[in-house]
């Protein structure tokens, strides 16, 4: 969406950081809480300051005690005989396998997962989990032990930054985004099909100080399954449906969320 049709979309004047709090207060979202939160910046309208008064509003309504949390994926490390968006010709693969930078939490930029979560792993405190393709990040007290470990071959299961976000009965926030981009349903996935096929991935990482390309094995995650399931969930209630400026906003508790999800996959 462009800003221009955020501007057209914002029919109350601009989304301001004091308006994107009275709507998060609004909706449940409480200090002390542990939140991961997936945000489409641009359908909220014209925000005021863009990701930068997003993630304020988040910090301010969570408060000291609360910790936020958001995607943090960087997939253009990964290796490019799997590109489809665009793809690349098959006489580059060699020399980006060799030339790709190493993934650093600290300096390797997330891709697609938004303004937002870009901005957010800029943020002072923000710490990043060391996966180099679906890295997670986190601020707040329950930060460090959210990401503290994460598998490199199975980065979204059972032992995953996601599963200790269920234990801290932790709650997840999309603003403006469908179930397609619900990370956290891919650890019901994991449970679902624990022996799914897996796909022969790869990224650059810095191995003992020296870059290496790394093989990685990965399960097949398809979150398009997220959708056909998605009457389901929205029917639940434990789920709160509201807006963020003109977001169209789901809040959950994962734990329940994701027994749900774990059932219907079963059976999908």
């Amino acid at each position: 969406m462009t800003e221009v049709a955020a501007i057209a979309r914002s029919t109350n004047g601009p989304i301001t950081q004091a308006r994107l709090q009275h709507d998060l207060t609004r909706l449940g979202v409480q200090p002390g809480m542990t939140i991961l939160v997936h945000t489409a910046l641009s359908r909220i309208g014209w925000v005021c300051g863009g990701a930068q008064s997003m993630i304020n509003a988040l910090l301010a309504v969570l408060g000291p005690n609360g910790t936020l949390m958001m995607p943090a994926q960087s997939p253009s490390l990964s290796d490019p005989q799997h590109w489809s968006n665009p793809p690349v010709p098959q006489s580059w693969w060699a020399t980006i396998r060799a030339s790709q930078p190493p993934y650093d939490p600290s300096l390797t930029p997330t891709y697609g997962c938004g303004a937002v979560p870009e901005a957010f792993r800029h943020w002072p405190g923000t710490q990043r989990s060391d996966h180099p393709l679906l890295s997670l990040s986190a601020r707040g007290p329950n930060a460090t032990e959210l990401l503290h470990h994460q598998p490199l071959e199975d980065p979204l299961g059972c032992e995953s930054p996601l599963a200790r976000l269920e234990d801290k009965d932790g709650l997840i926030l999309m603003i403006g985004c469908g179930w397609e981009t619900c990370t956290a349903l891919h650890l019901a996935e994991r449970r679902a099909a624990p022996n799914a096929p897996r796909l022969q991935d790869g990224a650059p990482m810095l191995i003992n100080g020296q870059r290496q390309w790394v093989p990685i094995s990965l399960p097949i995650m398809d979150s398009d399954r997220f959708v056909k399931i998605a009457a389901q969930l929205d029917g639940q209630t434990f789920m709160k449906h509201g807006h963020i400026g003109e977001a169209y906003t789901r809040f959950f508790p994962l734990r329940p969320a994701n027994h749900l999800a774990e059932k219907a996959l079963r059976c999908s």
